[in-house]
């Protein structure tokens, strides 16, 4: 316990993140000072967002090369210089890929409850409350409407998926691959899912979707867009999380070509989200989340890859579509 591992963010991809685009590095143990908190990271959470990040500043600073790679992070507390924080606490923030963190208290999430870290690293945590308040703040269903989510076999998609059943939904997914496709039907209880990758998107989704689709839960952005917004019924609601399909590439294609004509004509409301703005309930999501996954009403669905020199590895393959649910790191 005197030598800290982390990955660095070495320098920013063209195109396709690969494993130089990250370098291990090794350092003395941080020392927590007046208000910090040392944390041993347990969990390290892998997101599409640690992609974007790369691409300059969104909700948050862009990446610069030669810092910690940053990711959300679950850890538990080793030495304590702050009030309400003691050994042994099981903590969350963001200190990134790293094994160990001095971190400001202020910065950091006591977690109380009992569940196992797989599922306070996404299901039960960040990952669990992007689905919940997206699709029921943004996209509002209501019982009988068609949701359709994109990347359902995601980590996101496939929280989605689920809790629209539960409000009563028809749930129609699109995924990478048949396989995943009839996993989503076959586990998850869609109703039904399509495969991006075998062409004639919007056809397909016509198709399965045959009184047109209320709620778009949009996690891609990109020709899965195009096809929703065509096929959106009269005051349709889209709930914009991410764009997933432009993140890994070198040239970003452009924005569909029927905003803002359909979305005039079709009344509908097209919003993005950050999970963060809806914190202040976060107690209430959660709580509602853990008895959904205790009752077996949601599946919790975790790809855990083990210790932290596989998280580069584990990142490209998220972003090849090799997980599915929500990916994470072991670290300890």
């Amino acid at each position: 316990m005197n030598r800290n591992h982390q990955w660095l963010y070495a320098k920013q991809p063209t195109g396709r993140i690969g494993p130089d685009t990250f370098q291990w590095h090794e350092t003395a143990l941080p020392a927590a000072k007046a208000g910090e908190v040392l944390v041993k990271t347990r969990m390290l959470s892998l997101d599409p967002a640690n992609r974007a990040w790369m691409m300059g500043k969104t909700y948050r600073d862009a990446l610069e090369p030669g810092q910690v790679m940053s990711g959300f992070t679950i850890g538990q507390v080793m030495e304590s210089h702050a009030e309400g924080f003691a050994p042994g606490d099981i903590v969350e923030g963001d200190w990134g890929w790293q094994e160990y963190a001095a971190m400001p208290a202020g910065r950091l999430v006591k977690r109380t409850s009992k569940a196992p870290l797989e599922l306070l690293v996404g299901p039960l945590s960040v990952t669990g409350l992007t689905a919940y308040f997206g699709l029921l703040e943004i996209g509002q269903p209501k019982p009988g409407d068609t949701v359709l989510v994109s990347a359902a076999a995601g980590a996101v998609g496939t929280m989605v998926g689920q809790i629209a059943r539960l409000s009563g939904c028809r749930v129609v997914g699109t995924a990478g691959g048949q396989d995943k496709c009839d996993w989503l039907v076959r586990e998850l209880g869609f109703d039904a899912a399509i495969d991006y990758k075998a062409g004639g998107v919007r056809r397909a989704i016509a198709a399965a979707c045959p009184n047109g689709v209320d709620v778009y839960f949009d996690n891609t952005g990109g020709p899965v867009l195009d096809a929703a917004l065509s096929l959106m019924n009269l005051r349709g609601r889209i709930a914009c999380c991410g764009n997933v399909s432009q993140y890994d590439v070198e040239k970003p294609a452009p924005g569909p070509m029927m905003v803002p004509g359909l979305v005039v004509t079709k009344r509908l409301r097209l919003e993005g989200f950050i999970v963060m703005d809806f914190y202040d309930r976060r107690a209430e999501a959660e709580a509602r989340l853990a008895r959904w996954v205790a009752d077996g009403k949601i599946k919790a669905i975790v790809d855990i890859v083990e210790g932290l020199d596989k998280a580069p590895q584990a990142l490209i393959g998220l972003f090849e579509g090799a997980n599915r649910g929500k990916r994470a790191v072991r670290v300890a």
